[in-house]
């Protein structure tokens, strides 16, 4: 197959440790799209929502689709903007904060994680 699509309405909700008041959706690389490669989440944040200081299990990039989100990572702080994007590497810890009045949204698409046997 070369193409899998997932619908919106067909991605995988859940709810990662650490994150307050964010609503992700899976929309490639859970169950129903499995790969070896990377996934891809659709997250809201709503105001006040918060991702809490984590390390990052493997590559990751964020994309801000609406609102504005604050990162921090290593003393530094950004704020995003729709269409911003920011890389971060493995082990790199960051928090993620709503800080407007108004929802957020974003796209998380990360590297599948490697186990020790595929290193």
């Amino acid at each position: 197959m070369t193409m899998r699509i997932t619908r919106l309405a067909d991605g995988e909700l859940f709810n990662p440790p650490g994150h307050t008041g964010v609503g992700p959706v899976r929309l490639q690389g859970g169950d129903a799209t499995p790969t070896d490669e990377f996934s891809v989440v659709l997250s809201h944040y709503l105001p006040g929502a918060t991702a809490g200081l984590a390390p990052q299990v493997s590559e990751t990039v964020y994309v801000v689709l609406s609102g504005a989100l604050v990162m921090t990572s290593g003393g530094e702080e950004a704020t995003l903007q729709p269409y911003d994007s920011v890389h971060f590497t493995t082990g790199t810890t960051r928090t993620v904060e709503n800080r407007t009045h108004l929802p957020a949204s974003m796209l998380v698409i990360r590297a599948t994680p490697r186990t020790e046997e595929q290193i």
